[in-house]
């Protein structure tokens, strides 16, 4: 499976970006997908994830209320709507596939992924 993320850019403080995680070759057995971001000298942390099939989600708690993840599966996309942004959301941000089928609270760990993409960079800053 390859994962190819997009959506990154510069934004203002309380702005908006839509991050948009596109998925090809064997996605037939991908039942969960989530993003990450790790931010300079800090460690790679959880921020949204969901199941391909039920659309069951979970999000980190410094993002609930801000960002909204969902997936078309007849585009094989992930994407994450980012609202109110703020500096500490700056970060480079990774979409990632996993083939456990598990219960949603599975996806926020790193090591239930099996792909990863490339990351893509978001800065928030005036």
């Amino acid at each position: 499976v390859q994962l190819q993320a997009s959506g990154g850019g510069l934004v203002q403080p309380g702005g908006s970006l839509r991050l948009s995680c596109a998925a090809s070759g064997g996605t037939f057995s991908v039942y969960g997908m989530g993003w990450f971001r790790q931010a300079p000298g800090k460690e790679r942390e959880f921020v949204a994830a969901i199941k391909w099939s039920i659309r069951s989600t979970n999000y980190a708690d410094s993002v609930k209320g801000r960002f909204t993840i969902s997936r078309d599966n007849a585009k094989n996309t992930v994407d994450l709507q980012m609202n109110s942004l703020n500096p500490e959301d700056t970060a480079v941000y990774y979409c990632a596939a996993s083939r456990q089928s598990r219960h949603i609270y599975y996806y926020t760990r790193i090591s239930s992924y099996d792909f990863w993409g490339q990351g893509t960079q978001v800065t928030v800053s005036s």
